[in-house]
Formats: structure tokens, C-alpha cells, sequence
């Protein structure tokens, strides 16, 4: 009696079409996944090699002191930054300062306190901030709250501000156009994003670990500091220097407001100037070496901004690495 062997399963020619087709679309999709990556890093690359070889002709005129020296004069070709950098990252400590607590607290309010109706109008109103633009926070801040503002910043320095240790900080003569008052919108411009970020993290925690947490005794502020914060720290980091980024590359709602003023000073209620609201004032006029040193302090901007992200990235790293270990 003659058998007949089955058939293979896969065939005399080997393996299914439709396991070999979807093996190239597998590779189709990694090398589109590579190319977009490999697009990123390019166009990064090209940003930062054309500004820098327009920047170049102020670098090599202006030496280290662009970056040491607080002279700006483009009538005499003097171009030094330092006034603008410390500006801008003065404005952006001030607003991370004001921010980070405000949007944790939103966050921690529409994740675990808040009831579902108010939790989706807090949510609402927290995504409608984000869409501002940012000259309309500018002219608000322009026309309402500078006003006041000052005089705020006059009892708080007739007050506070004479104290020796704090005196350098917080004396007078105050301005409704100050340092002060640009990190205040900055504040209220970065808290949307910061919140948002936050409140997505703070929803990856597991319930069930929340209430494990409870379940063994713990207040519910217990509970946050050991079920919540350790899982979740490393993305409120890159939340908050992400805020940070975004603080210190504004320009028009910090031009309105800082003042307009060159100076390098420890008294947040004295005017002052960013470097991104120096180039949104003169870019529209300047010519040869100004502009190049123009475009020169959008490098040093850059260049901020990527070791900020790069800090980020490994600060978060680290903790993330620490609560690997500690778990």
C-alpha cells in the first residue's frame, strides 16, 4: 500500500508569501524609521553649521569677550553678549521657579483630587493656555500688568528689600518693566506645557500601586512620595527642562516687557534684555558684522538650549537608574 506524505507546511519554495511579505515591510518600515531619524540629526547639523558660519566674521572680531563682555555698540563694531545671556537665563529661572510648583500642583489636582467634571474643565482651560500665542501673553502683560506690577515690586522693595541679605535682590528702584515681570509671563506661558507633561506621566502609574500604598496605612501625601514620585521622577525632570527650553528661546513676549535695558545686575525688578529679544528688536535692520553678531547670539541660544536638553536627558537617566537600583 502506497502513502502519501502530507504536504509541507510551508511549502516546496519555503516559507508563506504572507510571512515573507510582511518580513519586507518590516524592513521597509526600519530603514523610513532610520531615515527619519538619521533627517533629525541632519537637519540639526545644517542649522548649526549655517548660523555658525554666519556668525563666524563676529567670533573671530569679537574674540572670547562677545561671550565675557557686556559692550554692545554696533556703531563701533563692539559686540559683547554677556548682558543678554545672563538676561535670558535669569528671565528663565525666575519662570522655571514659578512654574515647576504651580504645574506639579495642577497635575497632582487633576490626577488625584480633582472630580471627573472638574477634572476635564481644569484639563480644558490648562490645553487652551498652551494655544496662546505668545504676543498675545506680550501685549496683556504690557497693557495690565505692568502697571501694577511696579507697584508691587515698590512695597515689596520698601519692605523686604531692605534687608542687608536681600537687599541686592529685591531693592528698589523697581520697574513695571523688569526681569521680574518677564519671568512672570514666561511662568504663566511654560506652566500649560509643564502641567501637561506631568499630568501624562503621573497617569502611568498603576492604580493598583497607589492603592497598595493606602492600603498599608499610608496618607495619601505618603503615598505620592513613595508609589508616585519615585516612578515618575525622571519624566517630571524632562518635563520641567523642557519648560526651560521654552523659556529661554521666547521672544516676543519677553521684548515687549524685559525693558530694553543692557546691564548685568542681581535686582530682578531693574529692566533688562534677552538675547532672543535683542534679535527680534535689530535683526530687521542690522547689516553686515551686527547682523553676524546677531545670528551669533542665536548660536549661543542653540547651544544653550542643546546642553540644557543634554543635562536633562542625563539627569533623567540617572534617576531612572537609581529607582531601577533602589526597586
Amino acid at each position: 500500500m502506497t502513502t502519501v506524505a502530507p504536504p509541507s507546511e510551508h511549502g516546496a519554495s519555503g516559507p508563506p508569501a504572507g510571512k515573507a511579505g510582511g518580513k519586507q515591510v518590516d524592513r521597509v518600515f526600519r530603514a523610513i524609521a532610520f531615515a527619519a531619524g538619521l533627517l533629525v540629526l541632519a537637519i540639526l547639523a545644517l542649522i548649526a553649521y549655517t548660523t555658525t558660519n554666519k556668525a563666524w566674521p563676529a567670533f573671530t572680531h569679537q574674540g572670547l569677550s562677545f561671550f565675557t563682555s557686556t559692550h554692545w555698540n554696533p556703531n563701533d563694531d563692539r559686540f559683547g553678549a554677556l548682558d543678554f545671556i545672563y538676561g535670558t537665563i535669569l528671565t528663565a529661572f525666575i519662570a522655571v521657579c514659578l512654574a515647576i510648583p504651580a504645574s506639579l500642583g495642577i497635575a497632582l489636582f487633576i490626577t488625584e483630587l480633582a472630580p471627573k467634571r472638574v477634572r476635564s474643565g481644569v484639563t480644558y482651560v490648562v490645553d487652551l493656555l498652551a494655544a496662546i500665542p505668545s504676543v498675545v501673553y506680550g501685549f496683556w502683560a504690557l497693557a495690565v500688568l505692568t502697571s501694577p506690577a511696579k507697584t508691587i515690586y515698590n512695597d515689596i522693595a520698601n519692605s523686604i528689600g531692605k534687608v542687608p541679605v536681600l537687599r541686592n535682590v529685591f531693592g528698589g528702584p523697581a520697574y513695571g518693566s523688569s526681569f521680574m515681570t518677564a519671568g512672570l509671563v514666561l511662568a504663566v506661558m511654560i506652566t500649560p506645557i509643564i502641567t501637561s507633561i506631568s499630568r501624562e506621566v503621573l497617569t502611568t502609574v498603576a492604580q493598583d500601586d497607589k492603592n497598595a500604598a493606602l492600603a498599608m496605612g499610608a496618607t495619601r501625601w505618603e503615598m505620592l512620595r513613595v508609589a508616585v514620585f519615585p516612578r515618575v521622577r525622571s519624566g517630571l525632570i524632562g518635563a520641567s527642562m523642557l519648560g526651560l527650553g521654552r523659556a529661554m528661546g521666547e521672544t516676543i513676549a519677553v521684548a515687549l516687557i524685559i525693558g530694553t535695558s543692557h546691564q548685568v545686575t542681581s535686582h530682578i525688578f531693574f529692566p533688562g534684555d534677552s538675547m532672543a529679544a535683542v534679535i527680534a528688536h535689530n535683526f530687521g535692520e542690522a547689516t553686515g558684522l551686527s547682523r553676524a553678531a546677531l545670528i551669533g547670539l542665536g548660536v549661543v541660544l542653540f547651544a544653550i538650549t542643546i546642553v540644557i536638553n543634554i543635562a536633562a536627558r542625563s539627569i533623567a537617566n540617572r534617576t531612572s537608574a537609581m529607582t531601577g537600583a533602589r526597586a
